[in-house]
């Protein structure tokens, strides 16, 4: 009787570690492989730029004309090719600036934000395709953490593209928001000045939680502490450490913090623990009834305001 309790209990107890290693293979897969997501993305990218920013299409169409819309590339840490965009500013300047984008998207995905530097406010753009994202190749979303060590490289060409003496501004959106975030707590270079986070997440964690909740309705113990550690095996992170929160705590330079009030899908809430947890010089934006990573669609005049306001206090035209 004993030993069939005993191995009724074995049994069980397999089952549930079964379905648990399942459900959470199931879940990196969802979230950190969504390969047909982005393959339509990229296919799509321009054609959807162009009918949400209408005011793009001339202008990438005066830099193709031209020859200024570039290409370049560095291979990553596992000898993957990484690519990115860069445009030089209209006048030569050391005003530059790199903008990161989000969750799937891809460097064309952030040409408004391009277009906002470049040429509203005269700065040379350098707009990366992270890991596994555009054009760079990879094996899955890293959710910015070790994407924050790909950008620390791009800042560096960057910086080397545009003349060696540069004055840097990091933009990110949603993901890039995070990456940024992450970015920021790591030892700088002299010629990084600022930040902007555009609706970053607080972690990683956080974020997966409270989707985890609202797509699944599951709570994130036991699955999520599951899948991180997986995670940690198949791809060399985890959940808990992929903090931005952690990360912007040691940041020492200037960051501008912008929110949607009505963002549900990195809910707004999360811009105040961040925002609290910056030392030193720091400004923050909530844009009225703002989704997420819509700001700057719906605001863009204000948006473009705020944004020149605050870089261009630290990084002044000469």
């Amino acid at each position: 009787m004993k030993k069939r309790i005993f191995r009724g209990v074995v049994i069980a107890v397999a089952i549930v570690a079964a379905l648990l290693v399942g459900g959470s293979l199931y879940l990196l897969r969802y979230s950190l492989q969504p390969q047909a997501t982005i393959e339509a993305k990229n296919a799509s990218s321009y054609k959807y730029m162009y009918e949400e920013y209408p005011f793009l299409r001339p202008w990438v169409d005066s830099l193709r004309r031209v020859g200024a819309l570039r290409d370049t590339s560095i291979l990553g840490r596992e000898g993957e090719r990484l690519h990115a965009l860069y445009v030089r500013a209209p006048q030569p300047t050391d005003r530059t600036a790199v903008i990161v984008h989000g969750y799937t998207d891809n460097a064309v995905r952030m040409l408004m934000i391009g277009y906002l530097y470049n040429c509203d406010l005269g700065f040379n753009i350098l707009l990366p395709d992270l890991y596994y994202h555009g054009e760079s190749a990879g094996r899955a979303i890293q959710m910015g953490w070790k994407d924050r060590l790909d950008v620390l490289r791009w800042m560096e060409i960057a910086n080397g593209l545009f003349g060696g003496a540069t004055r840097m501004v990091v933009h990110g959106i949603s993901m890039g928001a995070a990456t940024t975030m992450m970015v920021s707590g790591e030892v700088q270079q002299p010629y990084v000045r600022c930040f902007v986070e555009d609706c970053g997440y607080t972690s990683v964690w956080d974020e997966f939680a409270k989707e985890l909740r609202e797509q699944f309705h599951l709570p994130a113990f036991p699955l999520l502490d599951v899948a991180s550690g997986l995670c940690g095996v198949k791809f060399g992170w985890t959940f808990r450490e992929a903090s931005a929160l952690k990360q912007v705590a040691r940041c020492g330079l200037p960051m501008l913090f912008i929110h949607g009030d009505a963002d549900d899908y990195v809910p707004t809430w999360m811009v105040y623990p961040l925002y609290e947890a910056k030392p030193g010089a720091k400004e923050l934006w909530i844009v009225p009834e703002a989704t997420h990573a819509m700001s700057y669609h719906d605001q863009r005049e204000e948006y473009t305001r705020r944004v020149g306001e605050f870089v261009g206090r630290y990084i002044p035209v000469n």
